[in-house]
């Protein structure tokens, strides 16, 4: 397989804003590697991205929860010679409940996932995009990362560490030519809420954006430089209201939105 134009690795690129972000890099022209861990449906988006737009795809099965995959991903392309000019961390999941009750062993392959993959491929990529002097990086987020989250305690924290972590090192590559961005959308209509097992909480009820159009605003953001990208005006407000409120507020507020419609029938 030969990669003549820029390529992007994309994680979690199955379904969901993953495949999405790889539709938007595919119209561009990028050649793709793409990671998740179900065969069938990596496929079947390489496919329809071939198909379309005629554009080179590798796909690399791998579970990222498991420690050493981003070792074995980065390894894999070394031996093939493919040099990574974008790489795009949107692999993730989450749990809920309260915390007490949630499975503990989800919870770690969710840390596992979220942050620690992240940051591992991340320093393994970055390190080859500063010796050429360019290149871009989006880690995906969440706007669960500007608060703390009652019924998806675990969840939250990695979304603020995403979000920390983007931020802060986008700051220290100032001036070499690479680029770091993060995407932090709001509820989005993806499989994540069925393996959540989040049906009917009412977070879903203040407006829901589809995955193509989190994927487009992230894709135009991450191209014009942009350090945090927030997709739809309500997720900005939301994501911004946060700064100027009581920090003890913010719990209840997050509790209310994140409670099943049951739930709260059963409080009333």
């Amino acid at each position: 397989m030969r990669f003549k134009s820029k390529t992007a690795l994309i994680t979690g690129a199955s379904s969901g804003i993953g495949s999405e972000l790889a539709k938007q890099f595919a119209i561009d022209g990028h050649g793709l590697v793409l990671v998740a861990r179900n065969k069938e449906s990596l496929q079947r988006v390489a496919d329809e991205l071939t198909h379309a737009y005629r554009v080179p795809v590798k796909l690399i099965q791998k579970d990222l929860s498991v420690p050493s995959s981003p070792g074995e991903v980065f390894d894999e392309l070394e031996r093939e010679s493919v040099h990574i000019d974008v790489l795009v961390n949107n692999a993730g999941f989450a749990t809920y409940g309260l915390f007490p009750q949630t499975d503990l062993e989800a919870e770690l392959a969710m840390m596992l996932l979220n942050m620690i993959s992240l940051t591992h491929l991340t320093k393994l990529f970055l390190k080859k995009m500063l010796a050429k002097g360019e290149g871009k990086i989006l880690n995906v987020a969440s706007t669960a990362a500007f608060q703390p989250g009652p019924l998806m305690a675990v969840y939250y924290a990695t979304k603020a560490y995403v979000l920390s972590f983007s931020e802060a090192i986008a700051h220290e590559l100032r001036g070499s030519g690479v680029a770091v961005s993060v995407l932090c959308p709001g509820p989005t209509r993806t499989g994540f809420q069925q393996r959540a097992g989040m049906e009917g909480s009412k977070v879903f009820d203040w407006g829901v954006m589809d995955a193509g159009t989190v994927a487009a605003i992230g894709y135009r953001g991450l191209m014009k430089g942009k350090t945090v990208i927030i997709p739809g005006l309500k997720n900005k407000l939301l994501a911004f209201s946060v700064r100027f409120s009581p920090r003890n507020l913010a719990p209840h507020i997050v509790r209310m939105m994140q409670d099943k419609r049951e739930t709260l029938a059963m409080r009333r």
